[in-house]
């Protein structure tokens, strides 16, 4: 970490990283997928499953309010030589995950079917929701370790072990996703099913890694007692990325009681499909960023400014090259990324109308995310916090429902709320980073 060459470093961490981010991915898109060429049922099954989304979401924010606020303390703690404390760090997040997955796993399933009526559930859609919420709930807490764990894997520099946690699980779904959907003539059910054994699997996996030779930093029983002074710091970090991704689950409610409002099932089935295709972008995005996280905090607890800039900036431009990319091929051919979801004539035409609006300012994330995740990085956790609410708190979600009061087309004033606070708010993250990023490399050298 502090004498390796950076761009190889890089590619080292990032590529394994992002190949575990794309195949997270697949967990729950491959079942869209498959859910979505149900015969017959297949739209109203999507559109049912794409509701659950908002659940789904707040499950990994809690997931990575552990993972994302514990990790980067984990790596400068190793950079300053005290693998004790990065112990204590690891130790006191498992137990974090634990006590998370009893309480959210209480309360959504007892209340899974109030809230999907409350997120636009219709009477056709609603039974395809709640058969597949309550089975993923019951699986929470394979959902938690998976994701708040596996950043302590990759943050000792594991990345290719980081990557076999999803890879397994992801193969499991894959095969599971058909024989249960299909041949056990389960639909919905079976594709929740698949979800949780494939989780739980990449749980056993992770658990067996930190708790064997091989790691750095091992999950030990006597470090799982709750200290404040160990789990307080993690929890005042990762509360960025906590907020980033809870409100990615509000704004999947504001989105979808809009839309369920001005529009109909065929409007709030096709955000289904616009929130997956722009998940193909935010996932590997985040592995870049997970990649360069190590590099960034061990050199930066030890002091390795020249080495922090290099890893920074290799890390931003591989970003705004792959943000910029995406968008380009999002404009040209959206009908492509729908027809993968669904068969539905009615719903890919639609679907291919909004992916345009929605993803008209895709390429900012490039921008965005890199910065983001270079503050935390950086352990700069209130920056990191306000930039997260900025996108989503501040801008997204207010024009949600402002932008319909002032055009009389108001599902497409819904789905242009995304871009606009997309292109605002990584204009902004971006020039308060470089005037933050300038501060700390001065103070440090000074």
């Amino acid at each position: 970490m502090g004498t390796g060459s950076v761009p190889k470093l890089l590619a080292k961490l990032a590529i394994p990283a992002v190949v575990a981010q794309v195949v997270n991915l697949l967990y729950n898109v491959v079942d869209r997928i498959y859910i979505g060429h149900i015969p017959e049922t297949g739209a109203a099954a999507l559109t049912g499953v794409g509701l659950f989304m908002a659940i789904l979401m707040f499950i990994n924010a809690f997931a990575m309010l552990a993972g994302s606020g514990g990790a980067p303390l984990a790596a400068i703690a190793m950079g300053k030589k005290d693998n004790e404390k990065a112990e204590k760090i690891v130790g006191n997040c498992f137990s974090l995950l634990l006590i998370f997955a009893v309480i959210l796993t209480t309360v959504f399933y007892v209340f899974a079917p109030d809230m999907l009526k409350f997120f636009g559930a219709s009477n056709v859609t609603l039974p395809f929701a709640v058969d597949y919420a309550r089975i993923y709930i019951l699986g929470s807490v394979f959902v938690l370790i998976v994701m708040g764990m596996n950043p302590f894997i990759t943050t000792q520099g594991f990345a290719k072990v980081s990557m076999m946690t999803t890879v397994i699980g992801a193969v499991i779904n894959i095969i599971l996703d058909p024989i249960l959907i299909f041949a056990c003539d389960l639909g919905v059910k079976g594709a929740a099913l698949a979800t949780i054994i494939s989780q739980a699997i990449g749980a056993i996996w992770v658990l067996y890694f930190l708790t064997g030779k091989k790691t750095i930093l091992r999950l030990k029983l006597k470090n799982m007692k709750l200290i404040p002074k160990i789990f307080g710091p993690c929890l005042g970090l990762g509360i960025s990325t906590f907020v980033m991704l809870s409100t990615e689950s509000l704004l999947s409610i504001s989105f979808t009681t809009s839309l369920a409002k001005y529009g109909n099932d065929l409007a709030v089935g096709a955000m289904t499909i616009l929130t997956s295709v722009s998940s193909l972008v935010m996932m590997p995005l985040q592995g870049i960023c997970q990649g360069g996280q190590p590099i960034i905090s061990y050199n930066y607890g030890a002091g390795k400014y020249d080495r922090v800039k290099k890893a920074f900036f290799l890390q931003f431009m591989i970003c705004i090259v792959y943000a910029v990319s995406f968008w380009a091929i999002s404009m040209l051919f959206p009908q492509l990324f729908a027809k993968v979801f669904t068969d539905d004539t009615a719903l890919i035409e639609y679907a291919a109308w909004a992916l345009r609006i929605y993803m008209a300012g895709i390429f900012a994330f490039g921008f965005q995310c890199s910065c983001q995740q270079s503050f935390m990085a950086l352990g700069q956790a209130k920056i990191s916090l306000f930039m997260a609410c900025l996108r989503k708190i501040v801008l997204l979600i207010p024009l949600i429902y402002i932008l319909p009061l002032f055009t009389e087309h108001k599902v497409f004033a819904v789905f242009l709320a995304e871009p606009v606070s997309d292109i605002v708010a990584a204009t902004v993250t971006t020039i308060v980073f470089f005037v933050t990023f300038r501060k700390l490399l001065r103070k440090g050298n000074g």
